[in-house]
């Protein structure tokens, strides 16, 4: 028999907005697998126009999720004063045991708000972090100072890595080691299990022939990304190698047009696909040989995880918490640099070498099924809660 409402442990979770990625898989999964004293209500808000619309995934999961429009991700002054009086109201409401943002503005309007309305526990999760690659360096100071005050009262913060942890408590100095637990992401990796027809299939349908060698980057269209990178190296390798490449970039955002024109420049428009979003990735891995990841900052790295677990060699820049994500040499290579001529160099070792290809998509499937499953997300998750409730 269910316990009622009032017994159970109520968390109020709050994302930054409902967009495709991996906080969302994130949320979801703890929000519907979290064992069942627990009553979860998730709010967040709205995708950008650019980044493809994460509701679904909630839909799928059966999740009733609130969306708060002001909560959105640029800042505005008017946008998150709605907002911040639209999350006190709702915890007014609803009680909150335990009040769990994550990312960066749920983290600082749903924390203040918490704290305003004495909610007695408090966590934030970091999904990565703005503390340098987005902003100038007086913006970032501001950023970093109002990090560490909100740190400082919170009951306990979530790193997604070791490096995550380190660089929040060491490099940046947001908030004491003993007061950070690391807790990786965790998905449902099932749908990505690699299989011969999976394969086939998955060629067929983005027209690879069997002599072609794809490659794929995937993420959203951004600076940080820098996608320039992976364009440069396309060029490198489609001007000087023997291998018949076709690369595709996924995902959709303000520097589509910038690199398209890239593209163009390079004289590479009809060797690189920009497919925007794709919901269905499962059905997308399959068709590469290599995916790679060339972020200038990240947390960690969803698309290298799902990569892997569909059993795709990755070739990522050394960023945020890819150690954690990948085993070099084994699950595929991480660069010393962010070389283009470097980037190209790997690509082109692993395509002169089908059976280390071979060899690595077994290891990569394996370490991202062990490593990354929702189970040990929502187990460690609840582990953390009941210790910090009962700490409170």
């Amino acid at each position: 028999m269910k316990k009622e409402n009032s017994d159970k442990i109520r968390v109020l979770r709050i994302l930054n907005r409902f967009n495709v990625g991996g906080p969302v898989w994130n949320v979801a999964l703890l929000t519907k697998h979290l064992p069942d004293e627990y009553e979860t209500k998730l709010i967040g808000g709205k995708a950008t126009p650019n980044e493809a619309d994460a509701l679904y995934i909630l839909s799928e999961l059966d999740i009733n999720a609130s969306v708060i429009p002001s909560l959105s991700r640029e800042v505005s002054f008017s946008n998150d004063f709605k907002a911040f009086f639209a999350l006190r109201k709702i915890m007014k409401e609803f009680k909150p045991h335990l009040v769990h943002t994550h990312a960066s503005k749920a983290g600082f309007l749903g924390r203040l708000a918490a704290f305003t309305t004495g909610v007695p526990t408090v966590v934030h999760t970091y999904h990565g972090h703005v503390f340098e690659g987005y902003f100038g360096p007086v913006k970032e100071k501001i950023i970093r100072q109002l990090e560490r005050l909100l740190a400082r009262k919170s009951t306990a913060i979530v790193a997604i890595s070791q490096a995550q942890k380190k660089a929040i408590t060491e490099k940046f100095n947001i908030c004491r080691a003993e007061k950070t637990y690391v807790i990786p992401l965790g998905f449902d990796l099932e749908r990505f299990y690699p299989s011969e027809a999976k394969r086939n299939q998955a060629r067929i349908a983005y027209n690879l022939n069997e002599d072609i060698l794809a490659v794929g980057i995937v993420g959203r269209l951004t600076a940080v990304k820098n996608h320039v990178l992976f364009l440069k190296a396309a060029a490198i390798l489609t001007s000087n190698s023997t291998i018949n490449y076709q690369f595709f970039v996924v995902g959709d955002g303000e520097t589509r047009l910038e690199l398209q024109q890239l593209c163009a420049e390079y004289g590479i428009s009809s060797r690189v696909s920009f497919t925007s979003w794709i919901q269905s990735m499962e059905a997308f891995y399959p068709a590469m040989d290599i995916v790679c990841l060339t972020s200038l900052n990240e947390g960690t790295p969803v698309s290298l995880i799902e990569a892997q677990a569909s059993g795709i060699p990755v070739i990522s820049t050394n960023v945020g918490g890819v150690e954690d994500t990948m085993v070099s040499g084994k699950t595929g290579i991480i660069l010393t640099s962010f070389s283009p001529e470097e980037l190209a160099e790997k690509i082109e070792s692993l395509a002169h070498a089908p059976d280390l290809r071979i060899q690595m998509s077994k290891n990569a499937h394996t370490f991202a099924l062990e490593q990354f499953s929702y189970l040990a997300l929502v187990n460690n998750m609840d582990a953390l809660y009941k210790k910090l409730l009962k700490d409170a």
